[in-house]
Order: structure tokens, then C-alpha cells, then sequence
């Protein structure tokens, strides 16, 4: 999982390979690219992981539904059956796939559809399964993947509290290394449905678990947000291309996309920072030139007595704050000031000559 001050990021490429192990790949490589921040020069830490979908045809539709007719224009069959036989691809094929993410530096997470998947599970082992929203209530198939040992992600996309409830319950039997993500299944998600209080009730309710946030949202605007809030996973759909034949094409990121969510969701983490008031050394500069300082509202002689009517505030901040003015006021100068002048201890019938050094220097 991510380390503290990072979250976990995760390009779902789900089906939008098309049926190609080779439009797969360049998928993982497109996710692979460096992801820069140019103004201040910072290299960022890209995606943690990719995840891919597998499915079991035999325990996936009522026959009906595999020969209903399919003519969409994102069909590839002639029937909803032949068209998802296409977009399946083998164990070892994805077995591939697994080595390919892994050579290129990424975590392998699986979502499989139907016990039959787990048949994968004889090649390699993801570095964790993920729960389709629709398969939580699911309870043979959950029981049979937390069976496994291996990590579970679920997503809460059609479920309730009560859904959540009965999953966890039948998960918890096997082992507690569970992540929780809010999700809305809309595709896309209307930004009025997106919900994303949600990941704070997740966090208050199930603080054993990891929480975050699946997003089917146009845009990058709704994951930034829930890191801000505390996501510690940010799952979402991705693509080489939007134009692409495919239902999940239009809703994905492409390249740029996924670059600006890195980018900007690395930059989130940084801007965090700490749950304290300090001042930052890099603004020490700033506050010297812009902040104010006890001034001479009027040309000031030697000898003469200050009072507050002869003082008001101007830049640089070198000098006295007006918090600081019962240093000066009723006190003799020892030498004139002019108009529109910083004035200084130094400057005071005893006053602190070496301050004047110190704002000199």
C-alpha cells in the first residue's frame, strides 16, 4: 500500500484493451511515462498499479442475455455474448500482461468476475483482487476470493450499508486486509450523484480499513478533491485513446489526462503538509520586503519626543511592528528621521544601537 503522505493510484484499464494483449501493453507503457511538474522541475511519482478485469462467460449471463442481439456502435459481435467473448482475454494472456506491468514497475490488480477466474490464480498471484461494485452481494464469490489470503478491494458503487455489512462479514472470516472504496456506478457519474462525503463516512465508520475513492466522473477535479480528503486510493478508468470503439473509451482518461491526474494528485500530497501554523523559510524573503514597519509620518528632528500620532506603518518589514510601538513612543530621538523612514531602536535615547547593525545586515 502507499506510504503515509502517498496515495495508492490505480489505472483501470478494465476492458478497454479491446480484446488485444498488444493495445494492453501499450497501455501499461503509456501509464509508465514520467510524469514532470515543469515550473518548479519535480520528476513525480507516477501510478502505483493497473488493473485489469477477467470473466467467466459460463457463469456471466442468462442465455437470453448472451444471444440477445447487440448493435451498438460499440459492438464487437453479433451477439452481447459474442461481443463479451471478444473482449475476454485468456489466463495466460494475462498472465503476460501481469509480467509486462511488473517489469515496468506497477502493482497487478485483478478484478475476477466469477469463481471460475480463479483459475488465474495457478499462473501468478495479483498483488491484490478487486470486488466489481455489482458482485458485492456476491457472497460465494467473495468467500471464495478472500479464501485466497490475498488482499481485497471493494467498491461500493451499487451497494448499501447494509451490501457493505454482508460483505465484510463474509471477507472478515478469512483475513482484515480489506480497502473500501466509495464509488457511484453512473457512467458518467453526474457531478451531483458523486457524493464525496461519503469517503469521510467510510473513514468514521470503518476506520480498520483502508478508504477510497473509485471515480467514473468526467475529468480530474472529483479524485484530486477526495485525496484532499483523505482517499487513500484513487481508482480510474484509462485509455490510449477516448475516440476509441468501446463503451468505457469515452468516460477514461487518455494520456494527458492521466498525466494532469498524477500530476496534480502528487502535487495535492506535497501541498498538504503538516497540521500546524508555522511560518514556512521560503516566505521569510517575502515577509521582509512586503511586511510593515513603525515609520515617520512627518520629518522628525533630534531631540524631539515621539508620540503614536507621529507613526504609521510602511514597507519593508525590517524594522518595529505597530505591536512593538511602546518602544518608541515617548522616547527622545537622537537623530533626525525623515518623512516616510523606517525608524529603529538605534535611532532612540537608549536605545538598542546593535539592532540597527542587525537590520542594516
Amino acid at each position: 500500500m502507499a506510504s503515509s503522505n502517498s496515495t495508492y493510484l490505480i489505472g483501470e484499464v478494465g476492458q478497454n484493451h479491446n480484446g488485444s494483449v498488444d493495445l494492453a501493453k501499450l497501455l501499461i507503457d503509456m501509464l509508465a511515462r514520467p510524469v514532470r511538474e515543469d515550473h518548479f522541475g519535480l520528476e513525480l511519482k507516477p501510478l502505483d498499479a493497473v488493473k485489469f478485469t477477467k470473466r467467466d462467460l459460463a457463469q456471466e449471463l442468462s442465455r437470453s442475455e448472451m444471444e440477445r442481439p447487440y448493435n451498438s456502435p460499440h459492438s464487437f459481435g453479433r451477439t452481447y455474448g459474442e461481443h463479451r467473448a471478444f473482449l475476454e482475454l485468456d489466463d495466460d494472456a494475462h498472465h503476460e500482461l501481469y509480467k509486462h506491468a511488473k517489469a515496468a514497475g506497477f502493482d497487478f490488480v485483478e478484478t475476477l468476475c466469477a469463481t471460475g477466474c480463479l483459475s488465474l490464480l495457478k499462473l501468478f498471484t495479483p498483488d491484490r483482487l478487486k470486488v466489481a461494485s455489482r458482485d458485492l452481494t456476491n457472497l460465494p464469490l467473495l468467500d471464495a476470493l478472500a479464501e485466497t489470503g490475498i488482499p481485497i478491494i471493494l467498491s461500493t458503487g451499487m451497494a448499501d450499508e447494509r451490501d457493505l455489512n454482508e460483505a465484510l462479514e463474509v471477507i472478515t472470516r478469512h483475513h482484515d486486509r480489506i480497502s473500501i472504496l466509495h464509488c457511484v456506478s453512473e457512467y458518467p457519474t453526474h457531478p451531483d450523484h458523486a457524493n464525496l462525503r461519503t469517503i469521510l463516512y467510510l473513514q468514521r465508520t470503518f476506520p480498520q480499513y483502508t478508504v477510497g475513492y473509485s471515480d467514473h466522473t468526467i475529468g480530474i477535479s472529483a479524485p484530486v478533491a477526495a485525496v484532499a480528503m483523505g482517499a487513500r486510493i484513487i481508482e480510474k478508468h484509462v485509455t490510449l485513446d477516448r475516440r476509441m470503439k468501446g463503451t468505457d473509451q469515452a468516460g477514461s482518461l487518455g494520456p494527458d489526462g492521466v498525466a494532469r491526474m498524477v500530476r496534480d494528485i502528487r502535487l495535492m500530497e506535497s501541498s498538504l503538509g503538516k497540521d500546524e501554523l508555522f511560518l514556512e523559510p521560503g516566505v521569510a524573503g517575502a515577509k521582509s520586503k512586503l511586511e510593515r514597519s513603525i515609520a515617520a509620518k512627518r520629518d522628525i528632528r533630534a531631540g524631539e519626543v515621539l508620540s503614536e500620532e507621529d507613526l504609521h506603518l510602511l514597507s519593508p518589514g525590517i524594522g518595529l511592528r505597530w505591536s512593538e510601538r511602546e518602544k518608541v513612543i515617548g522616547r527622545r530621538m537622537i537623530q533626525a528621521v525623515g518623512q516616510d523612514e523606517i525608524i529603529t531602536t538605534a535611532m532612540l535615547e537608549h536605545g538598542d544601537q546593535d539592532q540597527d547593525a542587525r537590520i542594516r545586515g
